[in-house]
């Protein structure tokens, strides 16, 4: 063999493996890409699965009580993964899940209405939200928001 055949067999082996593994990154990266995308349509799958609507709030003495519906297509069962916003507009504070009912200062409890402890699709809940005090305002905004869902913003007059 001469040396410009050595050579260009050379130059063909280089491009052959340059080529094979330029292509093998690019099949990697596809998919990471189709992982990506797999995972963000998941995400938005199951906020669209729970999604939760306030439909009426009102003061009721010394607590706020909160109308909400369930919206999605799972029930939910854990309300210790609800996050709960209610006060003045734009300055309304986060309440926690109690289980006990009436709950204490600083929580809030759910009760459904068939009343098993499971809030399915369609199903109303009333919540019901223990302040230290009612702090006063004109406007009362509260938020409901359950986690990795979709949850529902509501203003309401404060009573009369």
């Amino acid at each position: 063999m001469s040396a410009s055949t050595v050579s260009e067999t050379i130059l063909v082996l280089a491009s052959i493996i340059l080529a094979s593994g330029l292509a093998a990154y690019g099949t990697y990266m596809a998919g990471t890409l189709k992982s990506d995308i797999s995972q963000t349509m998941s995400d938005v799958r199951r906020a669209s699965d729970l999604r939760v609507e306030v439909v009426y709030a009102s003061v009721n003495g010394s607590t706020f009580v909160i109308y909400a519906k369930n919206i999605g297509h799972l029930p939910i069962t854990d309300y210790t993964l609800i996050d709960v916003y209610v006060g003045p507009y734009r300055s309304a504070r986060l309440y926690t899940y109690e289980s006990s009912s009436p709950p204490s200062t600083g929580h809030f409890t759910i009760s459904d209405v068939d009343g098993d402890g499971l809030w399915e699709p369609q199903e109303t809940a009333e919540i019901t939200v223990c302040p230290a005090s009612i702090p006063s305002a004109s406007v009362y905004e509260v938020l409901v928001k359950p986690s990795g869902g979709t949850g529902s913003h509501y203003l309401f007059p404060s009573p009369p």
